[in-house]
Order: structure tokens, then sequence, then C-alpha cells
């Protein structure tokens, strides 16, 4: 995008050093603007009119959202400001798991989000018809770019070609699995919504008979927006093996020594991380909900379970040890993966509907 726009990034702060580095590697201006991860409305008040001020002040041509609240304050604050093209991706909706009060009220804050922006985009089809059915917002403004993703997967970067059997091993020393184990893995955040409370259950119960088995869990938790059980916890920390990496940088090492990936989450956008495992050749074990039955294809690539169903979760995992066969299958999981999602293809896809709002404007 560098090369046809000139780019403003604004995230929350989060580690300071991690948006300089962003600032670095793309070569662009970052800004700082403090967004909460919960319903803070004085927060989010001052977040908004801090948003308000910079679009003011640098009249942008498009404004692009991500993540829920960056979604609804810069999509206000862009419509207040009188931006002409206001875009925003949903990779997700929280809310499909929210209840009561807090239900019709996230239901409103995403209804105010749609208003404001001139497109959205849903990451997935599946995602796009739950948007529909819940009248958020007309199909008209509604658009998936390409095979859906929100920013696609750089497979030159997530390629199990890069790894040798000498680092392999290396690997696997450090983590203590012997190179006949059968290793599962998860990758994301440590929460209830991914499924780690079946997940963590239904490992407890397999590797109770089976001591060539291992989970690795990569990921930290978040122990005050959606805590797991105590008992998971528990088991986490007791269980040999486990083997939980907490929160890293790079997860192709991890996916490298891995026979099969594990996403029993209850509600997603487009998973990253099952394209990442994929890429990486991996088959998936994952939840029958949007996002994940795009990119699974049944008894190819991985196979698709309920959410929340723990039995079927600790069936499939054993037909995996005893069936999967990861060395015949990485090459079609791969492929599938560089066919329809590699990054370049999103970015061109993304770069089209740009350059759609060019053209429209200067013929209005």
């Amino acid at each position: 995008m560098s090369d046809y726009y000139e780019i403003l990034g604004i995230s929350s702060s989060g580690k300071n050093e991690h948006l300089k580095k962003i600032a670095q590697e793309e070569e662009i201006e970052v800004l700082s603007v403090e967004m909460t991860r919960k319903i803070t409305p004085v927060k989010d008040l001052q977040a908004t009119w801090r948003l308000y001020k910079i679009f003011k002040k640098e009249r942008p041509f498009i404004v692009h959202t991500h993540t829920p609240k960056a979604g609804t304050l810069g999509m206000i604050a862009a419509y207040m400001a009188g931006i002409p093209h206001r875009l925003h991706t949903i990779a997700g909706l929280p809310l499909l798991e929210a209840r009561g009060i807090k239900r019709w009220l996230l239901d409103l804050v995403e209804k105010v989000t749609y208003y404001c922006a001139t497109m959205v985009y849903p990451n997935s089809y599946g995602l796009k018809d739950i948007v529909i059915e819940n009248n958020y917002v007309k199909a008209a403004k509604l658009h998936v770019i390409g095979n859906g993703s929100s920013n696609g997967i750089n497979t030159s970067h997530f390629d199990p070609a890069l790894f040798d059997e000498a680092r392999l091993d290396s690997i696997r020393k450090s983590l203590h699995i012997a190179k006949n184990d059968f290793v599962f893995i998860f990758v994301g955040r440590l929460v209830r919504d991914k499924g780690i409370n079946e997940l963590v259950n239904a490992f407890e119960k397999i590797s109770r008979n089976n001591h060539r088995v291992k989970l690795i869990l990569v990921g930290s938790y978040e122990k005050d927006l959606d805590p797991l059980e105590a008992e998971t916890e528990l088991i986490i920390d007791t269980n040999q093996q486990i083997i939980a990496m907490g929160w890293q940088e790079d997860v192709r090492p991890f996916f490298a020594i891995s026979d099969m990936m594990v996403f029993p989450s209850y509600r997603e956008g487009f998973p990253n991380v099952v394209m990442q495992a994929g890429a990486m050749g991996l088959q998936c074990i994952a939840t029958d909900i949007n996002g994940c039955n795009e990119i699974i294809v049944e008894g190819k690539n991985g196979v698709l379970i309920p959410p929340k169903d723990e039995k079927r979760l600790k069936e499939q995992m054993e037909l995996a040890m005893a069936n999967v066969k990861k060395d015949e299958s990485m090459n079609y999981c791969r492929q599938l993966i560089v066919d329809r999602y590699d990054q370049l293809f999103i970015w061109k896809a993304l770069l089209d509907e740009y350059q759609k709002l060019e053209t429209s404007q200067s013929i209005d």
C-alpha cells in the first residue's frame, strides 16, 4: 500500500516498542491512541475525540479500521470528521457469546459502527451471513475480500521447508519431545472462548493412558477478560505432557515439530492460525464455525467438530493419533493455503478496492 498511498497507522500503545518496530519495518508514521478492550465509556469518548482531531487535521482519503473497539471509535470519529471513505473490516464478533443486556448493548454498538461506515468487509463468507441474519447492516454495504481473511498468510515465511531435520531435532530436544511422540498444538489466546477448557480436559484423559503424546500451548492467558476454569489452569500447570510456551514472537518452530493443529474455538472471523498451520503442512481439528469451515476441507486438510463438544474433540484427537500421517498430507495442506490465501493475493484484492474508490470519486 505504501507504493500507492501515504499511510498513517493508529493503534493503542500496548507495547510501545512494538509500535516503534512497526513504524520502522513498514516505514510509516504511527500514532498511539489508547483504546481499551472493555466497555469503558469515559475512555472511549476520550479516544473518539482524539481520533476525530487526528482525522480533521490529516483529512485522509480513507479510514480503514480493524478490531471491534477501534472499528466503533474509528468509524464514529471518521463519520463526524466527514471522511469520504470509511471502511471497516470485521474479523470476528465477540458479542456472539454475550447474552441479555450486554448482548443488546453490543448489538447496538455494532449497528452504529456499520451505519457510520461507507463499506464493511467481513473477513469470511460465514461472518457476512451472520451480519445479514442479525440485521446489522444491509447486504449492499458488505463485501468479502478475495476468498476471505483480513491480511492473508505470508506463505514464504510459513514454510516447513525452512526447517531441516537437524533444526527440528534441536527444537524437540529443547522441549523434551521424543521424535516418535505425537504432538498436538494450539496457538492462540488461552481463554474460554477458544475452547481451551474442553481441549485441556480432553487431552488430560488421553494422556492418562498414553505417554507418547504431547500438547503444545502457544499463547497467553487473559484472566481479566475471559478466564479459564481453575481446574483447567491446574491441569496445564501439573500435566507433564502439556507444554505451555506462553506468547511467542515466532510460532513456526512449534508448528514444525507438531503433527496436528487443534483449534476448538467457539467463534471466529477468519482464524490466521488455522491458515498458518496449513501453510506449515498441518491438518487441523477445528470447530464447525464460520471461518474455520471455509478453510478446512473435511477429510483433506482437517476435520470439523461441533463447538463445546469435549467428547467429539477427544474422539477426533484419538483418531488423529492412530491415522494421521503428516508427511502424506503436508503438500495438500500447504498448497490449499498457497492457492487461496497467500498474502499477496489478499493485498492485491484490497488494493483493487481502494483504487475503485479513486475511480468512483473521479467520476463523481
